[in-house]
């Protein structure tokens, strides 16, 4: 007997909800990188950026997240790490 991918004990597949960008829903034409408070929900508490996978964003407004997080690092706006 073997176990299959993906199946529960009940043979039902379950099927995860679809993650909806924040910045796509709101219309946003760029991220600011001195908005500090937005910027915080997608890096971690040691000061990593979240990947896609985990904070929903699309492929291109990660690319801008990342961006905007690596400049307000750049002028002390957010840490690097917490020690």
């Amino acid at each position: 007997m073997t176990k299959e991918v993906g199946k529960r004990p009940g043979g039902k597949m379950r099927r995860s909800k679809k993650k909806v960008c924040a910045f796509c829903v709101e219309k946003a034409e760029g991220i600011d990188y001195k908005d500090v408070n937005k910027l915080r929900k997608y890096v971690t508490e040691r000061g990593k950026i979240l990947p896609r996978r985990i904070s929903g964003t699309c492929a291109k407004h990660q690319r801008q997240v990342t961006d905007a997080v690596k400049r307000s690092r750049n002028i002390a706006l957010l840490p690097f790490t917490t020690e």
